[in-house]
């Protein structure tokens, strides 16, 4: 019996019992990758993280508890508006960096407007004119660079 025959008479055997093998490593390593995020998501959802509802809303946490998911979670989705959802009805926590402006980015930006303000009205309008000069003829080269339609 040479290998040709062996394969013809068992190859589909061993080829299905390969891909059975397969699907269930595979299942088995989406399952845990799933509860792993569902702890993370559990950890991280505590009240005042802002999120996002699967039927799209956004708020922010008052009351969750990550271990009786029975538990309706409290999210207040405007001043004074709390509203009850189930608690895996929370879709994802919203990071700051998808649209989110922290206290601390915005105090900066106000600071950073507040000088250039305070430049312009000094008179101190070189080094700003100089940075607005090198940026518009930076945007120029882009315009030629980019084919007409």
């Amino acid at each position: 019996m040479d290998f040709a025959s062996f394969f013809a008479n068992y190859g589909l055997i061993i080829l299905l019992i390969g891909l059975l093998v397969f699907m269930f490593y595979s299942s088995r390593r989406r399952m845990q990758k799933q509860k792993l995020e569902q702890e993370e998501k559990a950890r991280q959802t505590v009240p005042g993280s802002e999120v996002l509802l699967q039927g799209g809303l956004y708020g922010t946490i008052v009351e969750y508890d990550g271990e009786d998911l029975d538990k309706p979670a409290q999210v207040e989705i405007a001043p004074g508006v709390v509203i009850k959802v189930h608690s895996q009805a929370v879709l994802r926590i919203v990071s700051p960096a998808e649209g989110f402006v922290t206290e601390d980015e915005f105090i900066e930006a106000e600071e950073s407007e507040a000088e250039y303000v305070a430049g312009v009205a000094d008179g101190d309008i070189t080094s700003i004119s100089d940075d607005h000069r090198a940026r518009q003829a930076e945007a120029e080269r882009d315009d030629k660079d980019r084919p007409q339609a």
